[in-house]
């Protein structure tokens, strides 16, 4: 009996020892984080989500993001996708064809003003890849030297510049092998080391705009390209970095205190924007987030006890001062981890997904456009 009690007591004290001092990735850094609502007052609980028109792609999963592009009188949407190649879809007849496969981990995408779809990928950074599916590296490290871990969302300036997230300098999408592993490991640590890039075509040089995000993830390009909104994910925000004359540099956060992981960022013909909420806020890192300790104890967890994805649909439309014009729900989350919205101008509203095996669309005509006001000066 002596000896029963003395082996539970010695694997009592190694897994205890394992839950203090095992090594994990993270590095937390303590930090407060805002008291949530949850879904009231501006983003009240609704079920404008659901019952969505559904696209099948086949073979092919998490449509994150997506981009609209007119061949022949003809409007495709190209999608990413987890598979690591880009498809082709036509909307009207639902056929799917296979457009690039990067060998990587696509994420944001944008046509450029001569056609060629740029694509921040995950796994390989900034890439570019003509009409024909032919794929060109334009960049996978800084000027100073240091390598893009996680290319995440990109934006095109009208002067053809390409402003894209680097979602963190810590956690390589590439080495994990998983860009939502990689997510979680840098929500959890939250030490700001999420970084602005941007890349220009002329000098094919790239260089940091703003440093200091939780998670550096949508971005979209302000009117008259003055600033450039960034999804700060860690922080449930969106911040709108200013980029010329004495305001170069200078961030607002327009967006804060959301009720869940801010996603792509996709601007509209009107003016407007629209955004993706992944997941709600999780309980469990928000409590943590002065606790930096624990964080580490959680991250020794079993992967079925850390912090995941909860479903429930939301996609956000706002305007250049942040204010909310429209946002639709779905608690039950039938389509899952919604990433972002593209108003593709033929009447539907597509909505992206990391996860799901179809690409959604809700019918949609656009009614709000940003006031002169509200326009900033080039």
């Amino acid at each position: 009996m002596k000896l029963v009690i003395r082996g539970l007591l010695l694997i009592i004290l190694g897994l205890i020892g394992y839950l203090l001092l095992w090594p994990v990735a993270i590095k937390p850094e303590a930090w407060q984080a805002p008291e949530s609502t949850g879904y009231t007052g501006q983003f009240n609980s609704n079920t404008k989500l659901t019952n969505l028109n559904q696209i099948d792609l086949g073979d092919y999963t998490g449509p994150e993001d997506v981009a609209a592009k007119t061949i022949d009188g003809v409007m495709y949407i190209f999608a990413a996708t987890h598979q690591g190649v880009i498809i082709k879809i036509n909307p009207t007849n639902g056929n799917v064809e296979l457009f690039a496969d990067t060998n990587g981990r696509p994420l944001g995408l944008e046509f450029d003003a001569i056609g060629n779809l740029i694509v921040a990928d995950a796994f390989r950074g900034l890439l570019s890849i003509s009409p024909v599916g032919e794929i060109t590296l334009l960049t996978d490290q800084v000027g100073d030297g240091s390598k893009i871990l996680y290319a995440d969302d990109l934006d095109i300036a009208a002067d053809g510049r390409i402003f894209f997230s680097d979602a963190s300098t810590r956690f390589s999408a590439k080495d994990i092998g998983d860009t939502l592993t990689a997510s979680v490991l840098d929500l959890m640590e939250h030490s700001g080391n999420g970084r602005l890039l941007l890349y220009d075509p002329a000098t094919k040089e790239t260089t940091v705009v703003k440093t200091g995000f939780n998670f550096a993830n949508g971005v979209a390009m302000c009117p008259n390209d003055a600033c450039v909104f960034v999804a700060d994910t860690g922080t449930y925000s969106i911040w709108r970095v200013w980029l010329n004359g004495n305001t170069g540099g200078q961030v607002d956060k327009v967006i804060t205190n959301l009720p869940g992981f801010p996603d792509n960022i996709n601007r509209s013909a009107d003016g407007t924007y629209w955004m993706g909420l992944t997941s709600p806020r999780i309980d469990a890192i928000d409590k943590l987030s002065g606790l930096p300790f624990l964080r580490k104890i959680v991250m020794r967890l079993p992967e079925r006890f850390k912090p995941a994805p909860l479903h429930h649909g939301m996609v956000i439309n706002f305007g250049f001062d942040g204010h909310i014009l429209n946002q639709f729900q779905d608690p039950s989350g039938a389509y899952p981890t919604t990433t972002g919205a593209l108003d593709a101008g033929d009447g539907w509203l597509y909505i992206t997904s990391l996860s799901a095996g179809t690409l959604s669309r809700k019918g949609w005509s656009a009614t709000t456009t940003i006031s002169p006001e509200e326009t900033p000066e080039p």
